[in-house]
């Protein structure tokens, strides 16, 4: 075997660089982080070839002295902490001291910089072969610009691995966008090849912050987001979560901050997706902007090289918190909420309906599904025809002929009287189909039936424009909901196995039943440990006696190995009681008066998560007056 022998300082520091220096955008993350801890409200980008070329970052930060240039060049050299406690407290977006040694070690990198107390600024220039510091005096206002060239020129191996110019750039953009959304209170510029992509100013008040994330991730997700805020035991989550209705079929709108970094981590992942889980359709992904506070002293940002990854003190506890706000926040919403975001579409945010604008009124009693007979309507059994009970009843429907119709409507364009068949006419049109209320100011969100569609769409007009309900979809919600409710007023019962399962596990999850054996009874499950590696189920939810008993315990505990908690059992529980509401809601060519159809929407605007049913499925739409408008070509 060789000696042991000392690397090279170059050496090193290009092992390092294979840590922090993946690829241009890379160099980018490091400097515009080096910038905003310097203090700076204004961050210009420029790149050229994708960053292969040039990387210019350029900020008007606190800048750097002229006798700490050379040492801000060389490995673990940093100002941002001076000892361990530092370290483990840490509220900076870099502390390490690797970054610009990394990048001088593979590039041709100038640093020119000038502290406000400086009366002209200093160049400091080094090339990744000698990685000797050459200084000069230059001409620079306050603050640093960095130029990184030829990335890679020294490391030829590595320049194979990259992409082509137009991928190395989103991926710059990308990681600019980042940053943007990060810290606010800071402009960015954003150029490519001598061409502007992105100019953002800061943004302090409320409509700039909005401005700034539809600028950066559409305002198509601004106008279906809803705005968090919330604080507890010493945490605060805020920021924008959309609405399920809008989803993408992949991740690439998620972004969750800590304390301003941003980071991918699993813990927050899991419960962003338990927060969502049944208002998602299949495989579908959420979208947001969340930003977590937390005390820096409980979070610990030194556990990865490009420190996308945290690990938390309490990690059940930032878990829970962010699983419940997120729950509660997306269990509030109603269809006023997505009937702001689609007025906002059609009409512009200026013009959108406010909250205060719209009342949601006339919610329907707790029994107005009901399964009590009622006198039958269109032909149909008394407990099919209505599943609304209490204020709600049918009413019958009047048979009237085609000349009747066709004489009501000659008598509006003859301009004269109505004679008696036509007022006849009128009189049953009336009743068959009222006229809502037009404009009203305590017209509710989803607004008032006017028709059925084929048996399977209630048509509703509202001020926006048409409204269009899944009447399936939305009662199997409204089912859904009830029976969920129902079953944590009633807690859940267990039934003991006649013969208990025998289970083959690791010391680790045989302990892990042990320890929380008492949150296992709590969700129907009796587990006992009768070996070392060995246990006995014998008692499981009531609900759950046809599931495959040895898989949930077994998901059971891998959720408490990799999350400390586990709420597979009412995972499971739930989609048992989608099913039963699928099952039990109202089927499709089911005729439904308008009554009956105005009550289907007053309780879908008093439900929980009532713009989508237990599979995820939209339960309405709105087609605004403007869509219509364009398809009759009016105002043309």
């Amino acid at each position: 075997m060789p000696p042991i022998r000392l690397l090279s300082p170059r050496l090193a520091n290009q092992i390092a660089a294979g840590e922090v220096v993946e690829r241009p955008a890379s160099v980018v993350k490091e400097l515009v982080e080096n910038a905003l801890d310097a203090g700076a409200n204004r961050v210009d980008v420029e790149v050229e070839q994708g960053g292969v070329k040039l990387i210019r970052v350029r900020d008007d930060g606190s800048g750097i002295a002229e006798d700490d240039l050379p040492l801000a060049l060389s490995r673990h050299a940093t100002s941002k902490i001076a000892s361990l406690d530092d370290l483990e407290a840490v509220a900076s977006l870099g502390f390490r001291g690797e970054a610009l040694a990394s990048i001088s070690s593979v590039s041709r990198l100038t640093l020119t910089s000038r502290t406000a107390d400086q009366e002209a600024a200093s160049r400091v220039e080094v090339e990744g072969r000698e990685m000797d510091a050459r200084i000069s005096p230059a001409a620079h206002p306050v603050g640093t610009t960095l130029e990184v060239r030829d990335l890679f020129f020294n490391t030829p191996a590595r320049r194979k691995f990259l992409r082509t110019e137009k991928t190395e750039f989103n991926h710059v953009e990308e990681c600019v966008r980042r940053q943007a959304l990060g810290r606010f209170d800071a402009g960015f510029t954003l150029r490519h090849n001598q061409r502007v992509v992105q100019s953002l100013r800061p943004a302090e008040s409320a409509l700039d912050k909005e401005r700034r994330i539809a600028a950066l991730c559409g305002q198509k997700f601004i106008d279906n987001a809803v705005i968090i805020d919330a604080e507890a035991t010493g945490l605060r989550l805020w920021g924008w979560v959309a609405l399920p209705t809008f989803s993408r079929s992949q991740s690439d709108l998620q972004y969750f901050f800590v304390n301003g970094r941003v980071i991918r981590d699993r813990l927050v992942a899991h419960a962003v997706r338990q927060a969502y889980r049944d208002v998602l359709y299949n495989n579908r992904h959420p979208a947001f902007v969340l930003y977590l506070e937390v005390d820096p002293a409980t979070v610990d940002v030194n556990v990865h090289p490009t420190k996308h990854e945290v690990r938390f003190r309490d990690g059940r506890l930032v878990h829970d918190f962010i699983f419940r706000t997120l729950h509660k926040a997306l269990a509030d919403v109603r269809p006023d909420d997505h009937f702001r975001g689609a007025a906002a579409q059609s009409f512009g945010r200026e013009n959108a309906v406010s909250p205060e604008s719209i009342a949601v009124g006339g919610h329907a009693p707790a029994n107005t599904w009901s399964d009590r007979p009622t006198a039958g309507t269109h032909g149909h059994e008394p407990a099919q025809a209505a599943f609304y009970g209490g204020q709600h009843h049918a009413q019958p429907q009047q048979d009237w002929r085609a000349s009747d119709q066709m004489a009501f409507y000659s008598s509006l364009n003859a301009g004269g009287g109505v004679d008696a068949g036509s007022a006849q006419a009128s009189k049953v049109m009336a009743e068959v189909m009222p006229t809502p209320p037009v404009d009203s100011d305590e017209e509710p969100p989803l607004g008032y039936a006017i028709a059925q569609l084929h048996g399977i769409y209630i048509l509703a007009q509202g001020r926006a424009g048409l409204i269009v309900v899944d009447m399936h979809a939305a009662h199997e919600r409204i089912t859904y909901e009830r029976m969920k409710r129902a079953l944590a007023e009633q807690d859940l019962k267990s039934q003991p196995l006649l013969v208990p399962l025998s289970l083959a596990v690791s010391q680790k999850e045989a302990a892990l039943t042990e320890s929380h054996g008492g949150e296992l009874q709590k969700v129907g499950l009796q587990i006992e440990r009768i070996g070392p590696e060995t246990l006995a189920v014998r008692q499981v939810p009531a609900l759950l006696r046809g599931a495959d008993t040895e898989q949930l315990v077994r998901d059971v505990l891998a959720d408490l190995i990799e999350h400390g908690q586990s709420d597979r059992v009412e995972a499971v529980t739930h989609e048992l009681l989608g099913t039963m509401a699928c099952h039990g809601s109202v089927r499709a060519n089911r005729q439904l008066t308008i009554p009956e159809m105005n009550s289907l929407l007053r309780d879908m605007e008093a439900t929980e998560r009532s713009g989508q049913c237990n599979h995820g499925r939209p339960t309405w739409t709105l087609v605004t007056l403007s869509e219509l408008d364009k398809l009759f070509l009016r105002g043309r």
